[in-house]
């Protein structure tokens, strides 16, 4: 077994003490939200009180809004598991692992690609000077 010197040691414990510095932060942050969310559940139950009818196309869009937070929390909690147990050099790469959790991989057909984009619809494929006025 290797020993670590004292400066490797120090290191560890700043990369340590940042992880959870900011795992820390995320855990307020989602009770901040979690208090936010019954605050207006309360409210919204008060007024169905007061008001006596249900609105179910709010009460169906403040259903979707919860689940869709949700799976955001969820997605968010796998991409920090998956970052933590990669022992990356830094945190900005952590972060960058993170924040990029809700992107999706490219299918095949999607990748391939349908040819020649144009990516400026104003300039022809043809006509690549460009025209002056």
């Amino acid at each position: 077994m290797s020993q670590c010197t004292g400066e490797e040691e120090v290191e560890q414990e700043v990369e340590e003490q940042e992880v959870e510095q900011v795992v820390e932060q995320e855990v307020e942050e989602q009770v901040v939200e979690e208090e936010v969310e019954q605050e207006v559940e309360e409210q919204v139950v008060e007024e169905e009180v007061e008001d006596e009818v249900i609105d179910f196309v709010s009460l169906e869009r403040e259903l979707w809004c919860a689940v869709q937070e949700e799976q955001k929390v969820q997605r968010e909690n796998s991409a920090k598991l998956r970052a933590v147990s990669q022992r990356l050099a830094t945190y900005q790469e952590f972060r960058d692992i993170v924040l990029s959790c809700h992107l999706k991989p490219l299918d095949q057909k999607e990748r391939r690609g349908t040819g020649r984009h144009t990516w400026n619809p104003l300039v022809s494929p043809s006509n690549h000077s460009p025209s002056v006025p």
